[in-house]
């Protein structure tokens, strides 16, 4: 089980996006997450008259790593880990260390 997943909404810790919050759109790898509305890149594009696509600057998501992502906790209104707990029924849940509040519904 992933600490991190697709739909999570994460506060980057580290970086020139710090503070910033957005919503897990794909997991690359282990490592690696993209991330709604952060590190974006602006990149030269060659035009391409058979597709028909301008050239120019266009801006783009960049993946960002897992490490400088946490899980946001609304009611700390602030970035938290997460650890794993194994409730009563036997399912395993994420949970915020600092309060113990069930991440998983």
């Amino acid at each position: 089980m992933q600490k991190i997943k697709k739909g999570d909404d994460v506060m980057v810790i580290t970086g020139k996006d710090k503070g910033k919050r957005g919503t897990v759109l794909k997991i690359l790898d282990k490592d690696h997450v993209m991330v709604e509305n952060i590190n974006i890149a602006r990149k030269h594009r060659k035009a391409n008259p058979q597709a028909g696509e301008p050239g120019g600057i266009v801006d783009k998501m960049m993946p960002i790593q897992v490490s400088n992502v946490a899980l946001y906790n609304p009611r700390k209104s602030g970035p938290d880990r997460v650890g794993f707990k194994i409730l009563d029924d036997g399912r395993k849940v994420r949970v915020f260390k600092s309060d113990g509040e069930v991440v998983d519904v």
